[in-house]
């Protein structure tokens, strides 16, 4: 028996075999099986928007400019 990486080892008597063994052939990987894409689609959004794809701003009685509510009195 001889060990690939020590170059001191040498090859015993009786450990050998009668003739060397071949590599067997590689086989193949099997095809791989192909996920069918699906379809994408286009959501409606549920508020307006504009050109840039933002909301379109709505003025609302109850709050002010900067977003807070208005207190009645």
């Amino acid at each position: 028996m001889r060990d690939k990486k020590d170059n001191a080892t040498f090859d015993l008597p009786g450990f050998g075999s009668a003739e060397p063994l071949a590599p067997e052939p590689k086989k193949p990987p099997p095809p791989r099986a192909r996920r069918a894409a699906l379809k994408q689609e286009q959501l409606e959004l549920l508020e307006p928007t504009d050109a840039t794809g933002l909301p379109v701003w709505q003025r609302d009685e109850n709050l002010d400019v900067t977003g807070l509510p208005v207190w009645q009195n």
